[in-house]
């Protein structure tokens, strides 16, 4: 394939948005996928990437904004005009789901026949022909029992052809469905999280498949993936989302490096993203970056996460009563500044304790909406444990949210609920991560 052809988009969102009432899940996002490349969306969970999957194979139509895709004869595409069956018929769009959704009481070929179930059709004069052994239907049979056979192949399946599909091993039925897609013929082949529950050595298999897929068919790929081993091993472009709008937009290295995805992974503001580097060390972003990324730590729907960086405000309360407001310090504040700020931030709270209880802290981050660097900072403000947070008044809640720039996300995520319910059930997780 020439470099001219892989710099030609396959696929071009513009300006696309998705809303559901008033909930925005995707707002004004524009990429494209370059025709023959492995092109990632990757994001925290709730960024809106299946949303965007679902914008383009048809089972959504989008409130604004236009998608494109390209054909190799040189054909338009218009997929948010286009019914969902004719995505795939016409456009040649396939796609995998998060959850597996093979026909597992068919054999492994049946389900891979079942995907040339329209050129079967058609080849038997929609079953008359067939019935009488007449036409084209016995040669289109053949060639898709060895298409079939192919992608059996591929994908190593070829001793399970008469297996059950639900007997596979899981690894293996993923493999499956992503054979059962190729054998539609695609131009552009959308796969929704395809190593979800993988183990390494599933990951490396399919890791192979897909940059065989790549380089031997022609098929373009546009992957949503939370295993960033994969991402960063085999895409050629990242695409990242967060609150369905793209932060960053790039080859992964790039990507990698970029403050702001640093940010939304890690949960802080664009601005602190040196102090947490600093402290936390290059190879604990690295590994963020590479894991399974914090599903629901990102930023705030705000711009960031943070009004500003916690060392440079302070927590004003005459009195230390909760909801105090948020004043600047300069920027050369001392340490006997900063920990003033804290301290009548801890004062804010009424049940703040000087240290963990039995000396070992509940792991807070087991709370949807708490990520590492936000239990740090509520640890340094005496918060170690779920029934401190369960004790919570509004008042407490809203000195809480107003230190962290949360607005209203405090209250939205019900932190006081899940901590009740992480009390009750006695999951402390003490002493460090699992």
């Amino acid at each position: 394939m020439s470099a001219a052809t892989n710099m030609t988009p396959i696929l071009t969102v513009e300006h696309l948005s998705m809303k559901f009432g008033g909930l925005v899940a995707i707002g004004d996002l524009s990429f494209e996928a370059k025709r023959g490349e492995i092109t990632a969306l990757i994001g925290p969970n709730g960024a809106g990437k299946t949303t965007v999957f679902n914008c383009i194979t048809g089972f959504y139509k989008p409130s604004e904004g236009m998608i494109t895709l390209s054909g190799r004869d040189g054909s338009k595409f218009l997929l948010e005009r286009m019914p969902d069956f004719q995505i795939t018929a016409k456009a040649k769009v396939a796609r995998t789901f998060q959850n597996i959704r093979l026909f597992s009481g068919m054999t492994v070929l049946e389900n891979l026949l079942v995907a040339q179930h329209n050129k079967l059709m058609k080849a038997s004069g929609f079953t008359v022909l067939g019935l009488v052994g007449i036409g084209g239907y016995a040669k289109a049979s053949r060639e898709s029992v060895e298409l079939a056979e192919h992608w059996l192949e591929k994908a190593s399946l070829v001793d399970r052809a008469d297996d059950p599909a639900g007997d596979l091993p899981y690894g293996a039925q993923r493999r499956l469905e992503i054979a059962r897609a190729m054998c539609t013929e695609p131009e552009l082949l959308c796969l929704d999280e395809p190593a979800a529950g993988l183990n390494p050595r599933e990951s490396a298999a399919l890791n192979a498949l897909l940059n065989d897929i790549k380089d031997t068919t022609g098929t373009s790929i546009l992957l949503i993936e939370h295993d960033m081993s994969v991402v960063m091993q085999i895409s050629d472009h990242v695409v990242v989302l967060e609150y369905g709008r793209k932060i960053s937009d790039g080859d992964p290295t790039f990507v990698k490096n970029d403050p702001r995805v640093v940010a939304a992974y890690l949960g802080v503001d664009d601005e602190e993203v040196g102090d947490v580097l600093s402290e936390v060390g290059d190879e604990h972003v690295i590994h963020e970056l590479e894991g399974e990324p914090d599903p629901e730590h990102g930023p705030s729907p705000s711009s960031s996460m943070m009004a500003g960086p916690i060392s440079d405000t302070i927590e004003q309360s005459g009195d230390g009563a909760a909801g105090s407001e948020l004043v600047k310090v300069s920027p050369g504040a001392s340490k006997a500044e900063i920990f003033d700020r804290r301290e009548k931030a801890r004062a804010a709270l009424a049940n703040a304790l000087e240290a963990p209880r039995g000396g070992a802290p509940d792991q807070l981050t087991l709370i949807k909406g708490i990520g590492p660097v936000n239990e740090r900072k509520l640890n340094e403000h005496g918060i170690f444990h779920f029934d401190q947070i369960a004790a919570w008044s509004t008042a407490d809640i809203a000195a809480v949210e107003a230190y962290l720039a949360f607005d209203g996300r405090i209250a939205r995520e019900d932190w006081v609920g899940q901590a009740k319910s992480l009390a009750r059930s006695g999951e402390t997780t003490r002493g460090g991560r699992n």
